[in-house]
């Protein structure tokens, strides 16, 4: 029963480094990159040597906290509970 489990076990694992090796690194190739770079947030810059690298042509809006977020509430939460149509 044991070596069953292990066996079981064995195979999940396997499985799943599988399925992350065939579906996850691909897509972290420079997919996600290229399709910023497509929208014009950010840009791949050379140096003299013939290097790329990476660079953010937007600025990061990270420090949000003195723009406070209004919630809106639907129209069906905003009514009183006794109150019928």
């Amino acid at each position: 029963m044991t070596r069953l489990f292990l066996i079981g076990m064995l195979c999940g694992v396997m499985l799943t480094a599988a399925v992350t090796y065939v579906f996850a690194l691909p897509a972290n190739d420079y997919h996600w990159k290229m399709e910023i770079w497509k929208r014009g947030a950010a840009a791949w810059t050379f140096d003299k040597d013939g290097h790329y690298g990476w660079k953010w042509m937007i600025e990061s809006n990270t420090d949000n906290s003195d723009a406070a977020k209004r919630a809106v509430v639907p129209s069906w939460q905003s009514r009183a509970h006794g109150e019928r149509l």
